[in-house]
Formats: structure tokens, C-alpha cells, sequence
């Protein structure tokens, strides 16, 4: 696996790049906001994808690099996704096809970035809805609105234990339910599975 560093407007990122045989499309993923590149789901797909002759790269935001935990603002987090993506356009994935996605809170950043990277598809990996409500308060808003933007074909997989709750289907949206709460670790056959079919199908369309 290579590493390329990346520079964005915030700083550096890096990007774990896994070059599949005879690569038909890419696949590009972001990490969950306090989590990092090694969540078990995004190691699965990332299994799958290049199984299907997919190029993966996970990504690692410029705010991790830094060694923070806590995200910046979700500008900064677009900004650095879309100045990413055009690197990787311009260099390790040039002439490929480009899917987006990520889990959680790297889920709703390619969401809200998929027409401006130009993505052929999105995947979300526990997409967080709705943020649970804290003791005593009201639910968060809900962040549908940034799945219902996309204009491209869309996978969502979503523990059906998951406290953000579930999005649901619509046309061009599929989503699959697995048996797991948001951190997918205990299905996460179901999750690779379901993955390499819809990519199948997105890639031969």
C-alpha cells in the first residue's frame, strides 16, 4: 500500500492507496471524526473493492495527520475532501471513474461534495442521521437533507441497532439494513457483501 501526502487548503493529508489489478474504477473513502482509516468497516470494503478490480485509497483528513481528534469545521473537512479528490484525479487515479464515501462524518462530507468532485457514485457507511438526543434535551437535526443532494447512485449501509437512526430508500438510494449498530464491526460480512454487488452493478452501468 502507498502513502501519497497530499496538500490542502488545511493542511497536509494523506492518502493510503491500495492499487487494485487491472483497476476499472476508484473508490475513495473518508474516515468517521474520531476515528481513523483502520475502522473494521472501511478495512472490509476496502478488502472487497480491490477484490473487484477497484483501486481504493482511504483517506486521512488534514486534521488527523495533525494528530487531532476533534474535526474542524465541516467547511474545512469540504474543502481539504474536494482539493483531495482532485489531486488523486490528477495523478493516481487519472482516467478512472470516481466513487466517493466514507463512515459517519466522512459519509456526509462526501455527500455534500459529490457534485463538485465530480463522483459516479456515493457510498455511506453508517451515515448519522440523527444525533441522539442528550439526557433531558431535544433530538438533533436531521442531516437527510444531505443525502436526498445527491444526484448520483448512492449505497447507505446501516446497522439496524444504529442510535442515529435510518435513512430511507428512495430512487437512486439504496439502503441495507445489517445486523449491527453504527460502528458495523459485528456484520460486517453483510456490509462487504452488499458492497461488491452494488459496485458491480454501478461499475458495469
Amino acid at each position: 500500500m502507498n502513502i501519497l501526502a497530499l496538500e490542502t487548503p488545511h493542511g497536509r493529508a494523506n492518502a493510503h492507496l491500495r492499487v487494485a489489478k487491472e483497476p476499472r474504477a476508484a473508490l475513495v473513502l473518508g474516515h468517521g471524526a474520531g476515528g481513523g482509516i483502520a475502522a473494521p468497516d472501511l478495512v472490509a470494503v476496502a478488502a472487497v473493492a480491490t477484490s473487484h478490480r477497484i483501486t481504493v485509497v482511504l483517506v486521512e483528513q488534514p486534521y488527523r495527520v495533525a494528530g487531532r481528534r476533534s474535526p474542524p469545521p465541516a467547511r474545512h473537512l469540504d474543502v481539504a475532501w474536494i482539493a483531495i479528490v482532485a489531486a488523486l484525479r490528477a495523478s493516481a487515479l487519472v482516467s478512472l471513474p470516481i466513487i466517493v464515501g466514507g463512515r459517519s462524518s466522512g459519509a456526509r462530507v462526501a455527500c455534500r461534495t459529490a457534485r463538485a468532485t465530480g463522483a459516479s457514485g456515493v457510498l455511506c457507511l453508517a451515515f448519522p442521521l440523527c444525533p441522539p438526543p442528550r439526557a433531558g434535551a431535544t433530538p438533533g437535526e436531521s442531516r437527510l437533507t444531505e443525502l436526498d443532494a445527491v444526484q448520483v447512485p448512492m449505497l447507505v449501509i446501516q446497522g439496524v441497532r444504529d442510535r442515529f437512526g435510518m435513512p430511507p430508500a428512495r430512487k437512486g438510494r439504496t439502503v441495507v439494513r445489517v445486523f449491527a449498530d453504527h460502528a458495523l464491526r459485528t456484520d460486517l460480512s453483510s456490509t462487504a457483501a452488499a458492497v461488491g454487488d452494488w459496485l458491480e452493478l454501478l461499475v458495469d452501468m
